[in-house]
């Protein structure tokens, strides 16, 4: 059923408004269409057994049967209409706008052609090959020349068929170099998604492949080699945390797109942009990307999930700039949009975990919230099953947690997780911002939480800690919280505990 609600989400969200929700031919049919849609349209899990009983009033093998035949049938509908989907807001993908309209433009010259009319498939014909060669898709502009060729072999038009013959084997050439250009970067990002092993191999790979894409767009010069040679940029700088670089590339890319030397029919600016502010959040610059986050949000649109990948940095950002309010209200933004539940689990978790660490920083005085908060912060989670990601964030988090209560038997659990996952994780040397907090914590433990002393002992740590770079993707860590902000935090939390120790034992002498 996750299919057919998925298809409702988009047709109820993106159709035409000029257009009918859906065209019934059948009305016998008619009442039954309407309320399946009507039930999925609901923000709830519903099983399969659930939506039967609802429309049917019970569930045998003739109700199931006719369900299975109510399911085709309404599915073919939403799949009709997504001929007619709104394609014009600016905050979707701009290139498939133009995707769309070449294969419109291919499907009606096809059908025309099949009716024998020659003239009018010759018109639609041309105008798809120029419509794809202005947006650069080169693939169309091929399909789009065979056509034509074939069109005025069949007309017996010669000269035509000469310049079209010419025209393709330009574009087939420009096709092999930019297959290979995508070959390359494919490779490339395919690294992304695995462990961090593979991505440190990756590393050693990079340069030939840039030096090799460059060579390919010298050549070809076309938006697909440009694409694939900047993202390439994009993917190393990220990987190695030269951040400073690739806001001097986002910038640049920015420049050359007002310049009008980038085609605005395929490049999608919001991915320029997200880059930037992310650079900006690694490159500790968080006030200066808050505020481009702030400019940069409206080219969102609220159901697409990359509206939310977009969240995430500008809340961290806000948390990283100490806007923990900010944050907050941009936590709230994210519960509240209809689309939050189609995200995937870790995505959930994710959301779940900057909650948590909000809702440290500022206590919820909700009773009911701060249950749900005792809860989540004392499982570890299940976020990743690779030595990357928000493992070390949610270890840190538990042990400010069971600080806080002054919990030993609980810190002193976590302490000996904190002392595990650094023999086992943090060995690199590109871990040693989080190598180097862990010496932190663990030194209030072997100092017996004197605050004096740890202000002291851990001033040297403090300052090589400020000194150390923030790790690339390569490495996979992420400071929900900059571990400078956590330190002074930790302090705040040492010197709570001071004071209500000075109370206890005064309290304690006045009953003696």
């Amino acid at each position: 059923m996750n299919e057919l609600a998925t298809l409702v989400r988009i047709v109820t969200d993106r159709r035409l408004a000029v257009l009918p929700f859906l065209d019934f031919s059948d009305k016998r049919s008619q009442n039954k269409d309407l309320q399946l849609v009507k039930l999925l349209e609901q923000d709830q899990v519903v099983t399969q057994n659930q939506l039967i009983k609802s429309l049917y009033g019970k569930t045998d093998a003739k109700t199931q049967t006719t369900f299975r035949k109510l399911k085709s049938r309404v599915q073919q509908k939403l799949l009709n209409h997504l001929y007619f989907l709104d394609q014009s807001d600016p905050r979707h993908i701009v290139s498939r706008r133009y995707d769309l309209y070449c294969l419109g433009l291919l499907h009606q010259a096809k059908i025309l052609l099949g009716e024998g009319e020659y003239p009018l498939a010759e018109k639609l014909f041309r105008k798809f090959y120029k419509v794809s060669a202005e947006a650069e898709f080169t693939a169309y502009s091929i399909l789009g020349a065979k056509s034509l060729r074939t069109l005025y072999m069949e007309m017996g038009r010669p000269a035509r068929y000469k310049w079209i013959s010419g025209e393709l084997g330009k574009m087939q050439t420009r096709m092999q170099l930019e297959d290979e250009a995508e070959q390359l970067y494919s490779s490339m990002k395919l690294v992304l998604n695995q462990k961090v092993r593979s991505r440190k191999f990756m590393l050693t790979q990079l340069p030939e492949y840039e030096h090799r894409l460059e060579q390919i767009h010298k050549e070809v010069k076309s938006y697909s080699t440009f694409h694939f040679l900047y993202s390439a940029k994009l993917f190393k700088e990220e990987l190695v945390g030269n951040y400073q670089e690739i806001i001097k590339i986002t910038s640049s890319t920015e420049k050359a797109r007002k310049q009008g030397k980038i085609n605005e029919k395929r490049f999608d600016k919001r991915f320029n942009n997200y880059m930037s502010v992310y650079a900006h959040l690694q490159c500790r610059k968080a006030k200066q990307g808050l505020a481009l986050a702030e400019e940069y949000f409206k080219d969102f649109h609220h159901s697409s999930g990359n509206w939310f990948y977009f969240l995430e940095t500008y809340l961290l950002l806000a948390v990283h700039a100490q806007q923990y309010g900010q944050a907050f209200d941009l936590l709230l933004q994210a519960r509240k949009n209809p689309y939050y539940g189609k995200q995937r689990a870790a995505a959930q978790q994710r959301w779940e975990l900057y909650e948590a660490y909000i809702q440290f920083v500022r206590p919820e005085q909700s009773p009911l919230k701060m249950r749900y908060f005792n809860q989540f912060v004392q499982k570890v989670p299940d976020y990743s099953r690779d030595k990357q990601g928000y493992n070390v964030a949610i270890l840190i988090l538990q042990f400010l947690y069971f600080l806080r209560r002054r919990d030993i038997e609980g810190l002193l659990a976590r302490l000996e997780g904190l002392r595990k996952y650094e023999q086992r994780h943090l060995r690199d040397p590109a871990t040693l911002r989080s190598q180097l907090f862990f010496r932190l914590l663990l030194m209030t433990v072997k100092e017996n939480f004197v605050l004096e002393v740890c202000e002291k002992k851990g001033a040297p740590i403090l300052e090589k800690l400020k000194a150390a770079p923030q790790p690339g993707q390569a490495y996979g860590e992420i400071e929900i919280i900059p571990y400078e902000d956590l330190w002074d935090l930790t302090l705040g939390i040492l010197r709570q505990l001071n004071v209500e120790q000075v109370a206890l034992d005064q309290a304690e002498r006045n009953r003696v």
